[in-house]
């Protein structure tokens, strides 16, 4: 008789969740990655001419440019999916929201690193509190903060309510670095790919467009990687939460 309740009371524990395997899609994302890296830094070393007033610190724009589009690009994400998630209230849609604003903080993180690092060699500053700097600044804050909302304790559904305000509210400051050069005519950021009403800037080298779009390849493909990854562990976490709460629910 205690042997079948015991049976009886197993059969009624809920199952634990089984980690999941990374998928093809992520496979074949990471080689890219590794692929892609290994040949983007041999364009730069190797194939793309270096500067003549800078020299070899100019290939820093290489590596400073590339993540700062994809930085943008991660906010972009965050933006389209804190819409769906207000309109649908679907929970994958947030899940999608908070991987890219996290891996878009990492990347303008190193925007706001590689950038100082390049202007201690061309402007003989770390810093300069000048429109593109300051606008970069203000977005990476933002952002920091909207990953603190998702840290704080509470209901994930207040939290993911005022975490997609922020990711909306907060990408209209995108549009703004991207433009600041153009709008105050900054002397430290020169115009490389269009200024005025032609767009016409500075232009590159044919090698050096040739490096930087690979860059931009390779770092769209890692985010790409980092994206689906992030989101795939954020799914498991979530399981484990509704494991913990059923078990809860059961021992009661």
């Amino acid at each position: 008789m205690s042997m079948n309740l015991e049976k009886k009371q197993k059969s009624l524990q809920p199952s634990p969740p089984t980690v999941e395997k990374a998928s093809m899609l992520q496979k074949i994302l990471g080689w890219a990655s590794i692929i892609s890296v290994i040949i983007g830094l041999y364009l730069i070393f190797f194939y793309a001419p270096e500067e003549k007033m800078m020299g070899m610190v100019q290939k820093i724009f290489f590596v400073h440019v590339p993540i700062a589009w994809i930085g943008f690009g991660a906010f972009f994400v965050t933006f389209v999916f804190s819409i769906l998630y207000l309109v649908k209230r679907k929970r994958i849609y947030d899940t999608y929201a908070y991987v890219s604003a996290e891996i878009g903080v990492v990347f303008i993180t190193l925007v706001l690193i590689t950038g100082m690092i390049w202007a201690k060699s061309s402007w003989n500053t770390w810093w300069a509190w000048e429109p593109r700097l300051t606008t970069s600044l203000i977005l990476w804050f933002i952002y920091v903060a909207y990953v603190m909302i998702r840290q704080m304790d509470g209901v994930w559904e207040k939290k993911a309510r005022l975490a997609a305000v922020f990711g909306i509210i907060g990408f209209v400051d995108v549009p703004i670095v991207f433009m600041a050069i153009r709008w105050w005519n900054t002397k430290f950021h020169p115009v490389v790919f269009g200024e005025g009403k032609d767009q016409s800037g500075g232009g590159i080298e044919p090698e050096m467009l040739v490096a930087l779009l690979t860059m931009i390849a390779f770092t769209t493909i890692l985010y790409s990687f980092l994206l689906v990854r992030g989101v795939s562990f954020e799914k498991m976490k979530i399981k484990v939460e509704q494991y913990k709460e059923q078990v809860r629910e059961s021992i009661k």
